[in-house]
Order: structure tokens, then sequence, then C-alpha cells
């Protein structure tokens, strides 16, 4: 049985701290790429094997002659990168946490039971750390009535162009997403994907360590964990990346309703991938995942994921979760990583948990 895993996009950032964090496992990744230089140079910094391949098509062809355990897939935009590679039947771990992605995946579940495949998507710091944050606050209740997540990621940005993989992930919207249209928010509302504005409900939050953010609804995969997580009829997911200010708010719809034009929705993908993007510290010592779960009687649970930087937490996960997988731990399906292993994993990726209570 082959204990290989591969990382598409090993080049990446997130590709190296995965590789970084398999290798503290004991565990060798092959990265796989199209740069056969810069593929040469992260691998001599991680100790991995090299893999050239020219395109997802080509990687996938390759996963299904060289049959890896687990293939990672750090490479955007996920709703056109996954189905090609999950096609090619090796167990899949992605980083996605766009909504559309995140669902397409999990829609995959019947088909990957039964091929008794294990696809775990979301695996990175914003969907694994505020569905733990919920769950935690859950175990022992019963399903909660209302929920809301937030993210607030605290990581130090390499300097670098944006890329056309992040430009498309960010700008295509959310295509075939239920509950509203491309580029409109969503909540779950009575169960089900219901229209919202972008950045709508914002939210000032005082962090645990004495720290304020705001916080604002986003279409993330973070919607998605935490309605199955919870089982809550009403459900919203935030982030603290989400413009707040009343200014910009006031003129977003109108510029994401231009985004429907393809041709203007093209020249802002190039535009935007040509972005240079400077180096910065860390703004915070820690991330945090957030979670507030409000029950039909009037209870209300409180609950935060604590943890370092949200980057080396995108490298972890990930890397545990192949570990597991490797292991026997998993089973076929489709899931979130919480979802899937319970609030241990993010404990194990150096969370800490902080649970309040009350009426």
């Amino acid at each position: 049985m082959s204990t290989e895993v591969w990382i598409l996009g090993g080049t990446g950032r997130s590709g190296r701290a995965v590789a970084s964090e398999l290798a503290t496992r004991g565990l060798t990744a092959t990265l796989v790429g199209r740069d056969a230089d810069r593929l040469e140079t992260a691998a001599r910094a991680t100790g991995s094997r090299t893999l050239v391949s020219a395109s997802i098509d080509h990687t996938a062809a390759e996963i299904r002659r060289r049959r890896p355990a687990v293939v990672i897939n750090t490479v955007g935009p996920f709703t056109e990168t996954a189905g090609p590679i999950i096609g090619a039947g090796s167990h899949y771990v992605d980083l996605a946490n766009d909504l559309a992605a995140v669902g397409a995946t999990l829609d995959r579940n019947d088909a990957a039971t039964a091929a008794g495949q294990t696809l775990v998507t979301g695996a990175g710091f914003g969907v694994t750390a505020t569905e733990s944050a919920l769950m935690k606050i859950c175990e022992g209740h019963s399903t909660p009535l209302r929920v809301r997540v937030d993210m607030v990621p605290s990581m130090a940005v390499e300097a670098g162009p944006v890329g056309a993989a992040l430009a498309a992930t960010i700008l295509d919207g959310l295509p075939g997403v239920p509950g509203g249209g491309r580029f409109q928010g969503r909540r779950i509302a009575e169960g089900r994907p219901a229209p919202a504005r972008i950045a709508d409900d914002p939210m000032r939050l005082t962090l645990p360590d004495g720290a304020e953010v705001t916080t604002a609804g986003m279409p993330l995969g973070e919607l998605l964990a935490a309605q199955r997580a919870s089982g809550a009829r009403f459900v919203v997911s935030a982030s603290s990346e989400a413009p707040s200010g009343t200014a910009i708010r006031a003129v977003l719809p109108v510029a994401l309703a231009l985004l429907n034009w393809a041709p203007l929705r093209e020249f802002a993908k190039r535009r935007l991938a040509a972005v240079t993007v400077k180096a910065a510290d860390r703004p915070r010592e820690h991330s945090w995942g957030h979670a507030v779960a409000t029950w039909a009687n009037g209870e209300t649970r409180e609950g935060w994921l604590r943890l370092g930087d949200a980057q080396e937490f995108t490298g972890a996960v990930p890397a545990e979760v192949a570990r597991r997988l490797l292991d026997g731990e998993g089973r076929p399906g489709a899931f979130t990583p919480a979802a899937l292993f319970g609030t241990g994993l993010a404990a194990s990726c150096g969370g800490e948990y902080l649970t309040t209570s009350h009426r």
C-alpha cells in the first residue's frame, strides 16, 4: 500500500508549509508544480521529492498511474482544480475556503463513499478553526437555533504578486451556489442558503487577549461547515478580512454587480493577479476561530480557538489529516476536517480552546 503524499502547488507558501509539517511527522512529501527550478529549491528546504507537471490534467493522469495514497491540493481556484484531482482516485485534501468549492466537494460524498475514497475540504485556517470552536461549544448539547462563526487570522505576509489562481478565487464569485446571485453573499435561513449582502452583519469583537477587531459577513466555506457541524437553522459566517467600513460597504454592491460582465471580470482578474503585495509582519500575536451558538431556550455559548500564525496552522492541518489517513483513521466520504476527526484535530495542530456559557 502506498504511503506517498503529494502536494500540488508545492512551490507556493502553503505548499511549502505543508511539506515542512509533514517532515515533522516523519513523512516525505512529493512537491508537484510546473517550474523545475523552483521545485528543487523548495524540495531542498523541506527534504521533499519533486514531480514536474505542466497542468492539472497531466497531474491527474500521473496520480492515476502512480497511485499516491494522499494528494493535498493547494492550487486554486478549487472550483476548477478539485474535480480532476478527486477523479484520479487518491484520498484528497484541499485548502479551499470559498463557498462554491467547499460545497462542490462536499456534494461528492455519495460517490466518494461508493469508491472507498476520503475527501477532506477546507483543511486550512478558516474552516478548521471556526468549525472546531463551534463543535466544542455544542458538545453535549442539543441542536442550537442560531450560530455565528468568525475567523480572525493573523499571519505574516510574503512579498510577491497576488497570482492568477488567487485572483480568480477572489473575483469569480459563487458560480452555481444556490440561495442567491453569483456576486451576493450568503447566510443560512430556515436551514437553507439565502441571499445576504457581502460585509453585512458587522460586529466588533473583543478578543480574549484584549485586542479588538471588526468582523463582517462573508460567503465562505465556514458557512457550510458551521451548518453541518451544528444543524442550526440560522447561520452567519464572518471574517475580520471583510471590508467593514461604512463607505466601502455602501459601494460594494455596485462594484460586485459590475463583475457579472465577463470581460470586465477577466480584466479585473488579470490586473489583480499582477498586483505586488508588500511583505508585512503579522498584526497580532494570535489568530482566532470564534463561534457563538444560541438555543431556543435562550441559552448562549461562546467559544474561541486560539492559535499562533494562521499560515502555520494552515500547514499543520492538512499534514495532520494526511498522517491520520495514512494511519487508517479516516473513512470514506466527503468531510470538513473537524467533521471527520473531531475537535482534537485542531488541538493537535497547536489550537487551544476557550469556552464561556451565559444566558
